[in-house]
């Protein structure tokens, strides 16, 4: 009876095994598949691929210097689940922030982290040959950061005449950062908000997506002492922030993405 226990034992902790490893499957992160499970995905006709693109920057002294990071990750992560058949490349942090030496734009703040528009462009290049190489047809980037957005046409521009006999295609999806920015600031103009509490960068609809994406990259009991103006690097007035607004910006930014990246791929 006891051998006879124990290969009970043994076939539930087998079937438990098996389970736990199935689900293991269910992320649409690519740093979270092994390259056996993507090669898996992909032949069974995952094929799109979001690139995201954060940045390093100073956000004024309430918001986290990793803040598009964050949000670039759980949006595309967002997106991806919306489309189905579609993974997320791991986030570019590194991107143009400004001249070093002396410094300008965000650079003048301590935190900031800039590259050159060459090498941004190269590590979106390559990063979408080595994508395409492993079986991927439709690459996807989409920016949190305003920018850079030139730089991302010019690489899915160069792509996609060199590969306009395959059925490859990079899409520079600025759908996306067009709902965060000029979307959602009107969203919130009409629930009362000025433009100059909105703002342009670390004002009420900035923060307030943070907010509703990672609170943690907020220190709320700064947003109200945070000077407008190139002091503190704020432009907007961050005071009247909230989680709750910011939730109106992420349903509007992933819905109106996955209805482009449709559009792309049906065009394709």
């Amino acid at each position: 009876m006891k051998s006879l226990s124990r290969i009970f034992v043994w076939a539930i902790l087998a079937v438990s095994i098996q389970a736990a490893s199935a689900q293991a499957v269910t992320s649409v992160y690519l740093e979270d598949l092994t390259w056996t499970e993507l090669r898996d995905e992909i032949a069974a006709g995952t094929t799109t691929v979001i690139v995201p693109i954060g940045g390093t920057e100073q956000s004024g002294p309430a918001v986290a210097l990793g803040k598009h990071n964050v949000r670039a990750r759980v949006l595309a992560g967002r997106i991806a689940q919306g489309l189905g058949h579609t993974v997320v490349a791991p986030v570019i942090a590194y991107v143009p922030e400004g001249a070093v030496h002396p410094p300008t734009a965000h650079m003048r703040f301590p935190g900031t982290i800039t590259i050159p528009d060459a090498a941004f462009e190269t590590t979106l290049e390559f990063a979408a040959r080595s994508l395409r190489e492993h079986g991927f047809r439709d690459i996807v980037f989409i920016g949190d950061h305003g920018g850079y957005q030139k730089n991302m046409k010019r690489v899915a521009d160069k792509l996609d005449r060199e590969w306009a006999a395959t059925p490859v295609r990079v899409h520079a999806l600025d759908e996306y950062y067009r709902a965060a920015d000029v979307e959602f600031a009107r969203l919130l103009k009409s629930k009362g908000l000025s433009d100059a509490e909105i703002g342009t960068h670390a004002g009420v609809a900035d923060t307030s997506l943070t907010l509703a994406i990672d609170p943690a990259l907020v220190r709320t009991s700064r947003l109200r002492g945070a000077k407008p103006g190139r002091a503190d690097g704020v432009y907007g007035d961050p005071a009247r922030s909230s989680g709750e607004f910011g939730q109106l910006g992420v349903e509007q930014i992933v819905s109106q993405s996955i209805e482009a990246i449709r559009r792309a791929l049906a065009r394709r």
